[in-house]
């Protein structure tokens, strides 16, 4: 997905993170780095922080940065709003989006393609790819299993210019032929094209399963243990470590990589 010279570019690089919600700290000294072009997941146990950090890159309102920074394509964007850091290219397919009356996902699509014209989304194929055309003319999200609020969302970033991918749970819920559908598309976001001449997209992705894991390139994967990332490595040998020994297990290596 990417060249010699985008991996002397940086995507995401987060440095001694310390975030806080309601006055309570949730993340303390994070660090993380992905490179352009690369895809990382997240590993860990439920309440560990996985969700409040990709809330946190995406800007969402409560969550409070005490400590640390958070660069993307070299610029610090702790102070960007939510709507200037989705037009920069950062966007995050939640795991329980709203049902939101009265807005159709077509409307809510027409709405997308005039902020972020020649994406993917353009395409007449893409919703066809994405199996969402039965459901397009139906208030988003309303009765809609699993399955199709993930492809729901894909779609979505599909159509916006989504260089930073972050992907709350894309694999929970479904079944295998879905996972291998949800896959597809992941790989069309981290498409080359859709990037820019210094960076390639790239994507942080979250999993308690690990399914995904078995239909897509990772890079590196990343154990979140008490709101900090505790070690990182290759995604099946963490997988297969969490599984013998737990989560905990994982303080053990200190930072170290597998």
């Amino acid at each position: 997905m990417s060249n010699t010279n985008d991996k002397d570019h940086s995507l995401l690089k987060i440095t001694g993170l310390h975030v806080e919600y309601e006055g309570v700290e949730l993340l303390n000294n994070v660090n993380l780095h992905i490179p352009s072009g690369e895809v990382h997941v997240l590993l860990g146990a439920n309440g560990s922080g996985k969700t409040t950090l990709l809330m946190t890159i995406m800007g969402f309102s409560g969550y409070e940065i005490t400590k640390g920074n958070i660069l993307y394509k070299g610029q610090d964007i702790s102070s960007w709003s939510v709507d200037k850091r989705a037009r920069e290219g950062i966007s995050l397919a939640l795991q329980r989006p709203p049902t939101v009356d009265g807005v159709s996902l077509q409307k809510l699509v027409d709405r997308l393609k005039e902020n972020f014209p020649d994406t993917a989304c353009m395409n007449e194929t893409s919703a066809k790819k994405a199996d969402v055309e039965r459901f397009l003319n139906r208030f988003l999200n309303d009765g809609l299993s699993g399955g199709e609020i993930r492809r729901s969302e894909l779609f979505q970033l599909l159509c916006m210019k989504s260089h930073l991918s972050l992907l709350d749970e894309i694999d929970s819920g479904v079944d295998l032929q879905a996972i291998k559908m949800i896959a597809a598309l992941i790989e069309d976001l981290l498409d080359p094209a859709r990037g820019d001449h210094k960076v390639n997209p790239g994507a942080l992705l979250i999993t308690h399963s690990g399914a995904i894991i078995n239909y897509l390139r990772i890079d590196m994967a990343h154990v979140m243990v008490n709101g900090t990332i505790v070690c990182s490595g290759e995604s099946r040998k963490l997988l297969e470590s969490i599984s013998l020994y737990g989560y905990e297990r994982c303080m053990d290596c200190k930072g170290e990589k597998y």
